[in-house]
C-alpha cells in the first residue's frame, strides 16, 4: 500500500527545502500573454485566468494532444513550456489500483494512460529519494524529469521530435527534459501545493471540464 503519511512528510520537507533554495533565474514572462496554443489548451487557460480557478496558486496544463507542458506562477504568468512523454496507453482515465503496481514495478501496457482532469498537485519524494511533482499520489501520476538509464537517450530523442505520437512512451507519467525540471518545474511548481490541468485526447474537453460548459 502507498503511505500517504510518508508522502506529507516527504513534500513538508521538500517544500521547506525548496523554500530555503533561491529561484533560479527564468526567463522573464509574458504577463497574462498567451502562448501559442490548440484551441483545447486556450479554452482551458482562458477559464483559469478567468475564474482565478488556481486560487493564487501555481499552475500547469498539459496537453495530450500536442504532447506539450505550460508551466505558470502564482501571478498567472508563464515561466516556461516544453514538450513532454506521456503514458504509452491512450485514454483519460486512471485505472484502479495502478499506483499500488507503480510501486512494484509492473505496470501492464493497457494500464499505462496519463489521466485527464484537475488535480491538486504537491512537490514530493519519490521511493527512490529524488524530487517530483505529485500530481495524484495515489494513483503514482507525477510530473518528473527525464531519468538516467538505458532508456535515457532512446527517451531524450523522442522529446526532440516534433511529432506528438513519437512521446506516448512512459507508464502513465509526465516526463520532461531534464533541464526544464530543475529550471521551471521544480522551482515553479515544485515549491508549494499546485494544480495541474491534464487535457483529454479522448473525451469531450467539456466532459472533463465541466465548468467550461457554461462559459
Amino acid at each position: 500500500m502507498l503511505d500517504f503519511g510518508r508522502w506529507l512528510r516527504n513534500a513538508a520537507v521538500c517544500t521547506a527545502w525548496m523554500a530555503a533554495t533561491p529561484l533560479a533565474a527564468l526567463a522573464a514572462p509574458d504577463t497574462w500573454k498567451m502562448p501559442a496554443v490548440t484551441r483545447a489548451a486556450g479554452s482551458v487557460l482562458e477559464w483559469v485566468r478567468d475564474s482565478g480557478d488556481a486560487g493564487g496558486r501555481p499552475f500547469a496544463v498539459v496537453d495530450k494532444q500536442a504532447a506539450r507542458i505550460y508551466v505558470f506562477d502564482a501571478a498567472g504568468q508563464l515561466a516556461g513550456e516544453s514538450p513532454v512523454l506521456l503514458g504509452s496507453a491512450p485514454g483519460d482515465h486512471t485505472v484502479p489500483g495502478v499506483g499500488e503496481r507503480a510501486q512494484t514495478g509492473h505496470v501492464p501496457p493497457e494500464e499505462r494512460t496519463t489521466p485527464a482532469g484537475r488535480f491538486e498537485a504537491a512537490p514530493g519524494l519519490n521511493d527512490k529519494g529524488e524530487h517530483v511533482v505529485w500530481v495524484d499520489y495515489e494513483s503514482a501520476f507525477a510530473i518528473h524529469r527525464l531519468r538516467p538509464g538505458f532508456a535515457f537517450k532512446a527517451r531524450a530523442d523522442r522529446l526532440g521530435t516534433d511529432l506528438a505520437h513519437d512521446k506516448r512512451v512512459s507508464w502513465g507519467c509526465v516526463v520532461v527534459p531534464v533541464a526544464f525540471y530543475l529550471q521551471v518545474v521544480e522551482q515553479v511548481l515544485g515549491r508549494s501545493p499546485s494544480v495541474v490541468y491534464v487535457l483529454p485526447e479522448a473525451s469531450p474537453l467539456r466532459k472533463v471540464f465541466h465548468e467550461l460548459a457554461a462559459n
